[in-house]
């Protein structure tokens, strides 16, 4: 099951972005605001933005949002690290 959002032609040429990094951007635009509200895990909100757990800890940081950490993200964090 996936899930397309459509917006519309209007909007997308109103974002003052290059058109190669619309989407891009607007996944780790969604990512950081479901990771805020608590929505999404980290390792969830990572996949969503598609980014590695290093460079979405620094988008995290770079906008000021503090990471939280509970058992699932203890879980995540150790399924990954037995992954490597």
């Amino acid at each position: 099951m996936g899930l397309q959002l459509s917006i519309s032609d209007s909007i997308l040429q109103a974002i003052r972005l290059p058109e190669q990094r619309i989407e891009q951007e607007l996944l780790q635009e969604l990512a950081i605001a479901l990771y805020t509200q608590n929505v999404l895990s980290f390792g969830k909100a990572r996949e969503l933005a598609q980014l590695d757990k290093f460079e979405f800890g620094q988008l995290l940081a770079q906008r000021g949002v503090v990471r939280h950490y509970d058992s699932e993200e203890l879980d995540d964090d150790l399924t990954y690290a037995r992954s490597e």
